[in-house]
């Protein structure tokens, strides 16, 4: 079976993307952006948050766990410094000594917030590495997506991840592309023999796709399509809540986040889906299976696994049987930051990379200590991180040129498009390969 081509090529993707607005200010007053922004900090610091931000030792591990710190050596990236404004208020507002922090502890202002965009958006990609790292076990990450959603509620998100916001929570369309680009889509898998049950009324697993697979990475789309049907199941896919990409999260929109996740729950239970199935896209996976439960302050009625872990849970089980790759070939595995360290899907991956055969190089820092792409977060839809995504790009380009693979394989279309787009910056040959698109290559008879 013959892959499907991409729609568009990624250049075009590129240019699609770069026509989202890049200006932009917002409508409040300083008054009202420092209101809303303090609103959204003491709403979301809780005890175990409190803890985390009187027990930081300032020993600058966090520094050294950290890509763009480490790309850049400049003690603004450093990861606890992002959480100032959270800090800074929780000094003043709800600490044990908050008396006698205000003689020291001056009021965030609206600047304040205005000047920590780049720090908390453009330089950083919520990898969690520093969590990881830090020895007194601070999610900094944590404090992080506060501070996000405290500058959404100021109106200060960047205009890229607005825009994308908006829309999603506006059209249920992202780019532009909705039902008529999914019906496209589907139209033609057919011609190439793939049947994509669309809107089955009642279905064991509902798929997820993305708009990056609709548009970039429409032969990611087949593929899924073919291991799940090889596999016999009752599935389908939604038209009314088929995007798996939850630009909420990733622009800090407390609102836009819970109505993402509601639609893809709403449509869940309206088929009455076991399991809901997250395509290779990094952040969808823990914004559904972790945040959507508390966002929506009641537990999920149904099973949520990426396709990597799903691909190797049926491997590994014997439902789902491949062929060995001939000719040795040698892979190195990228692992996504939130389906790896947020959601530990680790071992799965590498189940299917042995069932087919292939020699996998792991990179010096792999697994848990596996260094961030660089584009997550938000961060590659970012115009004003251009330059700090080339200069950590070069940190995991000099991990993978060191196992001396044949290709890098991930599961995440953002890993996939960031890795792309900064070899194309540096002219950079070695080919970026789908975990989904390798499995559904091989599948035995």
């Amino acid at each position: 079976m013959s892959s499907i081509s991409a729609s568009i090529p990624v250049d075009a993707f590129e240019k699609r993307a770069n026509e989202l607005p890049h200006t932009g200010t917002s409508s409040l007053s300083p008054e009202e952006q420092v209101a809303r922004a303090k609103e959204v900090i003491l709403s979301n610091l809780d005890s175990r948050t409190a803890m985390e931000l009187e027990t930081c030792i300032h020993c600058g591990m966090c520094s050294e766990a950290c890509h763009f710190y480490e790309a850049t050596h400049e003690a603004k990236y450093t990861p606890i410094h992002k959480v100032h404004l959270v800090r800074s208020v929780y000094r003043r507002e709800l600490s044990p000594l908050r008396w006698f922090n205000r003689l020291f502890t001056r009021e965030i202002t609206a600047q304040d917030l205005s000047d920590w965009q780049e720090l908390l958006f453009n330089s950083c990609t919520e990898c969690g590495r520093c969590d990881l790292m830090c020895p007194m076990g601070i999610q900094i990450t944590s404090g992080i997506r506060i501070g996000r959603q405290a500058l959404a509620a100021a109106d200060l998100m960047p205009p890229e991840l607005r825009a994308l916001n908006d829309e999603q929570t506006r059209s249920n369309t992202l780019l532009g592309v909705g039902i008529d680009e999914l019906q496209d889509a589907v139209s033609e898998l057919a011609t190439q023999g793939i049947v994509v049950p669309l809107d089955r009324p009642q279905a064991d697993v509902l798929l997820l796709t993305t708009v990056s697979d609709l548009l970039l990475y429409r032969q990611s789309f087949a593929a899924i399509a073919r291991i799940l049907d090889k596999l016999d199941l009752s599935w389908t896919i939604r038209s009314d809540a088929f995007e798996a990409s939850n630009f909420g999260v990733l622009s800090g929109s407390e609102d836009g986040q819970m109505l993402a996740a509601k639609r893809v729950t709403d449509a869940a239970r309206a088929c009455g889906a076991k399991l809901v199935i997250v395509p290779e896209c990094g952040h969808a996976y823990p914004a559904l299976r972790f945040d959507a439960p508390e966002q929506l302050n009641t537990p999920l009625p149904f099973e949520v696994m990426a396709i990597s872990e799903f691909i190797g849970r049926e491997i590994k089980a014997g439902r789902l049987k491949v062929k060995k790759i001939a000719g040795g070939k040698q892979v190195t595995y990228h692992d996504p930051c939130k389906l790896g360290r947020h959601g530990g899907v680790f071992e799965e991956p590498r189940d299917a990379l042995a069932a087919l055969g292939v020699e996998l190089h792991e990179m010096e820092s792999h697994g848990k200590t596996q260094y961030c792409c660089g584009g997550g977060g938000g961060v590659l839809m970012l115009s004003g991180s251009e330059e700090l995504r080339r200069r950590t790009f070069d940190i995991k380009m000099r991990q993978v040129e060191g196992t001396h693979a044949d290709s890098v394989v991930t599961s995440c279309d953002t890993c996939r498009m960031t890795f792309e787009r900064g070899a194309k910056q540096v002219n950079w040959s070695l080919p970026v390969e789908s975990l989904a698109e390798l499995v559904a290559a091989n599948l035995a008879d």
